[in-house]
């Protein structure tokens, strides 16, 4: 009892004890404030429109000098899109038309067989390069394979220009010249990108298809025949 009455008494005298206003509580309790940043986050929400499509430009031609000038640097990898592919893949398309075997047909199928050949064949080449144990991501390998049809389609244009003079065999030379080499340098250029990402005794395996579906793209360059105009 006596323990209690002295307990009792030593809250008790807690009630007595005042804090005077004057005299400040140590501590400082406060919410920290977010980091400040030095730099603004980039947002293309207020950019103008021609800025952007300017800035996407350029980034597609940075690209273009990548494949031609393949040194296996990784910002075709790591700034992937598929303007370039696509941009590729109609102009193509495009000067593929007006040939001798589509002229019954106005060129409808001839346009949709380079679209057919390019897309799923770049398809299969990455599925089959995911199955044997690659490590680049699906559109990865899709931009890639894009983009390494830039020489192929420059071959096209050489050849449509070469052709403007007639069919003969220094034209036929001069196109079977410029399509190989075309065709050896897509297929370096896509290598050269390509080949680390995959183990190093399955290498043979992927550049095989990709050595396929460079060779049928030269080969629709190299057998192009103007159709003759009607009189």
């Amino acid at each position: 009892m006596a323990a209690m009455d002295e307990a009792s008494r030593s809250f008790a005298g807690l009630s007595e004890v005042s804090i005077s206003e004057d005299i400040p509580v140590e501590g400082d309790i406060s919410v920290p404030a977010a980091p400040s940043r030095t730099d603004e986050e980039f947002s293309t929400l207020d950019e103008p429109v021609k800025e952007t499509i300017l800035r996407d430009l350029r980034a597609v031609g940075k690209k273009f000098v990548h494949v031609l000038y393949p040194k296996r640097s990784s910002a075709l990898l790591r700034d992937w899109d598929l303007w370039g592919p696509l941009l590729l893949c109609v102009a193509l398309a495009l000067l593929l038309q007006g040939g001798a075997t589509d002229k019954n047909n106005q060129g409808g199928p001839q346009f949709a067989e380079v679209f057919v050949i390019v897309w799923f064949g770049s398809i299969i080449i990455t599925v089959n390069s995911k199955l044997l144990g690659g490590t680049l991501s699906f559109f990865q390998s899709l931009c890639v394979l894009g983009y390494c049809i830039l020489p192929l389609t420059v071959a096209m244009v050489v050849c449509r220009i070469v052709l403007i003079s007639g069919t003969g065999t220094v034209t036929s030379i001069i196109r079977l010249v410029v399509v190989t080499a075309s065709f050896g340098w897509s297929t370096f250029a896509s290598t050269a990108f390509l080949a680390n990402s995959q183990p190093p005794n399955r290498k043979a395996l992927v550049v095989y298809p990709v050595f396929l579906f460079y060779f049928v793209i030269g080969w629709m360059v190299l057998t192009f025949t103007p159709a003759e105009k009607e009189h």
